[in-house]
């Protein structure tokens, strides 16, 4: 099973699954880490566009582990090949395909570790990971044309190249290949879950339950984490900086006109869930501080130190209808770990973006 037909076919659902993994990766970058130039014109629309473009990600991610592994033995023979460099050429070929297993490896892994929030390396994930994405698209690339003839023989049944193998070796190669469609297929629907709420009762191995959390929703960062308590809380203000810049009590914060709207949680770990959110629209705090329809906000959360701590949210976030200034959550007062007392909740937006303890409000 180790020739040309059997690659080819694996390295069809493996190219597939790695390009929707990479248009959704750099999707979620850009959305999470968007350059001044940009950040005004990522839409807030659909309100469920990042649920299912990250449930994508994590799911394809997900999927081609086992994929890999599929092809890496398919072809591993060739590392035994002798003589083991046949000209300058070749040794560049196979340069190329070991920096193309390599960041393989290195992504598809490093993103299944991140999806348990388990860090066990000196770097930062989130660069890195796409730098890494970029080297192992353009090494995949490189690795298709050099492979294109070879590839081109054997990309269906009745290519030339396949139909010259023995036709003895067809019932084993269906095997293998029925085999790994039904690993692919279980591995995805035992922790597709996590993404898809319809498919939560499946969920064997996600690494996240969606129904597990304080008031009916995971969090990732607490307020323990996050160095917030109720004490550090007691004489907390709201502060809209602006024009005409005000400050709010939480009594005078829930006085303003409320608004409820159901908006998803989506985190780039992959977990995603629906709840209900009622608050201060945004754009309305942030007209009362003299902000126009084209005003941006910066929101600063009260909490000592993190990654997160100040969020930049651009034009069409800030004056979408559906961005609060959430108060309660299902019904409740947001507890503690949800931000208490007040968080933001954007439509398609990641979950690292919607800012919990926030003290801090300014027009931008």
């Amino acid at each position: 099973m180790h020739d040309a037909r059997t690659a080819t076919a694996i390295g069809r659902w493996l190219g597939l699954s790695f390009a929707v993994c990479f248009v959704t990766g750099v999707l979620s970058h850009y959305l999470q880490h968007p350059p001044g130039w940009l950040a005004d014109w990522l839409p807030s629309r659909p309100y469920w566009g990042y649920r299912l473009t990250q449930g994508l990600h994590v799911v394809s991610g997900i999927a081609a582990i086992p994929l890999l592994l599929a092809k890496l033995w398919t072809v591993y023979p060739k590392l035994f090949a002798w003589p083991p460099v046949r000209s300058a050429v070749h040794a560049l070929e196979r340069l190329s395909v070991a920096v193309l297993v390599a960041a393989a490896l290195f992504e598809l892994f490093t993103g299944l570790l991140n999806t348990f929030q388990w860090y066990p390396w000196p770097f930062n994930f989130v660069p890195v990971h796409y730098a890494v994405a970029w080297l192992l698209l353009g090494s995949l690339l490189l690795h298709i044309a050099v492979q294109w003839p070879k590839i081109r023989d054997h990309l269906t049944l009745r290519s030339p190249g396949t139909l010259a193998l023995p036709e003895s070796d067809g019932p084993d190669r269906r095997q293998l290949l029925t085999a790994v469609a039904a690993a692919v297929g279980a591995v995805t629907l035992t922790t597709v879950g996590q993404s898809v709420t319809a498919l939560g009762p499946l969920d064997l191995f996600g690494p996240r339950s969606p129904a597990q959390g304080v008031q009916g929703l995971p969090v990732n960062r607490t307020a323990a984490a996050a160095r917030v308590s109720r004490a550090s809380l007691a004489d907390w203000r709201l502060t809209v900086a602006g024009p005409r810049p005000y400050t709010l009590t939480l009594d005078e914060l829930r006085a303003l006109p409320q608004h409820e709207v159901t908006l998803p949680i989506a985190c780039v770990e992959g977990w995603s869930k629906s709840a209900r959110w009622t608050g201060v629209r945004v754009r309305d705090l942030l007209e009362r501080a003299g902000g126009g329809p084209v005003s941006r906000a910066r929101v600063v959360s009260v909490e000592a130190a993190g990654a997160y701590r100040v969020m930049e949210m651009g034009r069409m976030y800030a004056q979408d209808p559906l961005t609060l200034l959430a108060l309660r959550l299902n019904g409740e007062v947001l507890s503690l770990d949800h931000g208490y007392p007040a968080r933001i909740i954007a439509p398609n937006r990641p979950g690292v973006l919607q800012t919990k303890w926030v003290g801090r409000l300014e027009v931008a």
